[in-house]
């Protein structure tokens, strides 16, 4: 089956799978930054935005994402950066492997709630699992990030 896809800005017209999660897509289409994981859509590697909402790919079917916008991390690639910095300087940063799909929820949380408290951003970032720090250092980059805009 065909779907109609903007990844990035760019669209695209692409032959899938019925049953073709959207982790399995994209990277299929080259973007090695969508992370597989647990294939559960409990680790939050994997999250892409489905227009602008931070969405599990690991278990989203490709076919719903016809008609839609989808973000990865190299579509955000100034804004990631410049969260990243805040990430870095409180050394929350070590293999990385979750760093994606974090930044993208971190990004998406930005535009949706408007000055929210530390239990707020907590409960936005159920789903997103660390294994190498505790997050106490990412609630911080995170508090930094927003006051800083």
């Amino acid at each position: 089956m065909r779907i109609d896809i903007n990844i990035n800005g760019l669209d695209r017209n692409i032959e899938i799978e019925p049953s073709e999660v959207l982790c399995d897509l994209l990277r299929k289409l080259g973007y090695t930054s969508v992370r597989k994981s647990c294939d559960t859509g409990s680790c939050g590697a994997c999250t892409v935005l489905v227009d602008g909402k931070p969405i599990a790919s690991c278990s989203y079917l490709a076919a719903k994402a016809n008609n839609h916008k989808i973000t990865t991390i190299e579509g955000v690639k100034e804004e990631a950066e410049r969260f990243n910095k805040y990430m870095i300087d409180e050394g929350v940063v070590q293999c990385g492997f979750c760093v994606p799909g974090f930044v993208l929820t971190i990004l998406s949380m930005k535009h949706e709630l408007n000055n929210p408290s530390i239990e707020e951003i907590k409960t936005y970032l159920v789903g997103n699992l660390c294994r190498c720090t505790g997050y106490e250092g990412h609630l911080r980059a995170i508090e930094k990030y927003l006051g800083g805009i």
